[in-house]
């Protein structure tokens, strides 16, 4: 192995386990944030914030909706709307300004909103 395949090697390791950090570390900052909207809001088993997959059909629990809408989530472009609208149903009963919801579709907020949601008073 010459010395060019070897770092090669240990950059696409290091790009993996720094992807996969970064994804649990995000997955845990989403479950919390849920978490904590679904204790304000005064939703039951705020446990579900941490299941994969089960937390998609809790989000619109959370927001006072059916969780069959979170079938629509599978749905191209419908799956857009779809986030926006239950964002902006989660921020009213947060008490916050419903266009809260769309700042979901900007890269970088979408990391704000639920951690705004969750921990502002």
């Amino acid at each position: 192995m010459n010395p060019n395949e070897s770092f090669e090697l240990l950059s696409s390791g290091l790009s993996i386990g720094m992807s996969f950090f970064f994804g649990i570390a995000m997955f845990i900052y989403m479950a919390l944030a849920l978490m904590t909207i679904a204790q304000k809001t005064k939703t039951n088993n705020v446990w579900l914030a941490w299941i994969p997959i089960v937390n998609v059909f809790y989000l619109f629990v959370v927001g006072g909706k059916s969780a069959w809408y979170a079938l629509l989530m599978i749905i191209p472009i419908v799956n857009i709307i779809m986030m926006i609208w239950i964002w902006m149903k989660i921020a009213e009963r947060r008490n916050k300004p419903n266009y809260w919801g769309v700042f979901m579709l900007i890269p970088l907020f979408n990391i704000v909103v639920p951690g705004y949601l969750a921990w502002s008073d």
